[in-house]
């Protein structure tokens, strides 16, 4: 199937790993244009070395951006316009989760996973905007979690914030529809990122991979019996942004292995 993604130019905030890396992949296999950003220079270079495999250099665009500073943000994806000439798909993937209990949660922490995960989506929107409506439309694209419908209380503040980015995905997607500007969600499960690697070895260093991700999805009782791979996520994220799906708008797509009971 043909995407329609040939020469489109897509923003992947949060795209030097992870999810957001593969996301940037795959965009770039199927001929588009990519833009990545993210906080660690050295993760950056590491990221644009990778996707060298995909794409010649000139269909990357790179630029160290901290996600919850609006002047970087604006900055990084007017650089973007500017490089490539237009801006036709956001994916909003920069993310990062803190377990804790609500007494646990310091004020602080209260305030960085707001930054991260909801001002860091208004501010991203706000200047893809115009460059989505010179273009005629385009595609947002959030990733979120299944937390944003089904809260653990040992997660509160990210499913808190994720809730919020749930409501305001929704409500996007209604403001902008008469602009041809589509905006959707992707809620993620439990996927075998670096995020969950690094817990692996905080907590398990002894445990190989493999085992340590067959054994957390015993332990959450996942109904496929596996932890899900970032290429899962990212195959549904290019389908959100393809001329496939230019009458999906408003919709979350759950990535989870069928994880949760809320329709």
């Amino acid at each position: 199937m043909d995407l329609g993604l040939k020469n489109k130019v897509a923003i992947v905030m949060g795209g030097t790993s992870g999810v957001g890396l593969k996301t940037a992949e795959m965009f770039l296999q199927e001929g588009a244009r990519v833009a990545i950003c993210g906080r660690d220079q050295q993760r950056m270079e590491n990221a644009c070395k990778h996707l060298e495999q995909f794409a010649p250099a000139e269909q990357v665009f790179a630029k160290t951006c901290d996600v919850t500073s609006k002047e970087d943000v604006h900055s990084f994806i007017d650089g973007t316009a500017e490089h490539f000439g237009a801006v036709d798909i956001l994916v909003n993937a920069a993310g990062q989760s803190v377990m804790g209990y609500f007494f646990d949660i310091t004020d602080e922490q209260w305030r960085q996973q707001i930054d991260l995960k909801y001002f860091a989506i208004i501010h991203a929107v706000r200047a893809a905007y115009p460059h989505l409506l010179k273009q005629g439309g385009g595609r947002i694209i959030n990733i979120n979690a299944t937390l944003a419908k089904e809260p653990e209380r040992h997660m509160v503040a990210t499913a808190a914030t994720r809730a919020g980015l749930l409501n305001l995905s929704k409500t996007l997607s209604q403001e902008l529809a008469p602009h041809n500007i589509t905006v959707n969600s992707v809620s993620l499960g439990l996927i075998a990122t670096d995020q969950w690697e690094r817990r692996r070895l905080k907590n398990a260093p002894e445990m190989d991979p493999a085992e340590y991700y067959n054994d957390l999805a015993k332990k959450r009782n996942i109904p496929m019996g596996r932890v899900g791979q970032p290429e899962e996520v990212a195959s549904a994220i290019l389908f959100l942004a393809s001329a496939q799906a230019s009458y999906v708008s408003g919709s979350t797509i759950e990535v989870a292995g069928a994880l949760g009971k809320a329709l």
